[in-house]
């Protein structure tokens, strides 16, 4: 029952970070001209913060609040993130440069598989204080 529920505040968070992410991106590239590559990076740093702050305190109820918890769980979460920036920068390259996919369609694509991959991360080693 805790793993459905957790799973089911991951996809509503996870929603609304993509969402965040996307309206991010979308703002900066259509309103601002801004390089889709950079407006991706702007949107990414946006998102972590919110997905770090929903993802510790509702999804994987990491309410402790000691120091050097709070520094490991933000350094790991910050690794594995990185890591899905590079998977999302890869493949909205691949999409929009290589492919000439709508930019866009390409950033929902992309984000789903950064969800995926995100909630793993933070399951298995982020969030796990066995």
């Amino acid at each position: 029952m805790k793993d459905k529920r957790q799973i089911v505040n991951y996809l509503i968070f996870g929603v609304l970070t993509t969402f965040i992410n996307i309206v991010t991106y979308g703002f900066l590239t259509k309103a601002l001209h801004i390089d889709y590559k950079l407006a991706t990076t702007i949107a990414w740093l946006v998102s972590v913060l919110f997905a770090f702050i929903t993802n510790k305190l509702y999804v994987f109820n990491s309410k402790e609040l000691t120091v050097v918890l709070l520094i490991k769980e933000l350094m790991s979460f910050l690794f594995f993130r990185l890591i899905s920036y590079g998977i999302d920068i890869a493949l909205m390259i691949l999409l929009v440069e290589w492919l000439e996919a709508d930019d866009l369609f390409s950033k929902v694509i992309s984000n789903v598989v950064v969800v995926i991959i995100n909630y793993v991360a933070s399951k298995q080693i982020i969030f796990n204080n066995r």
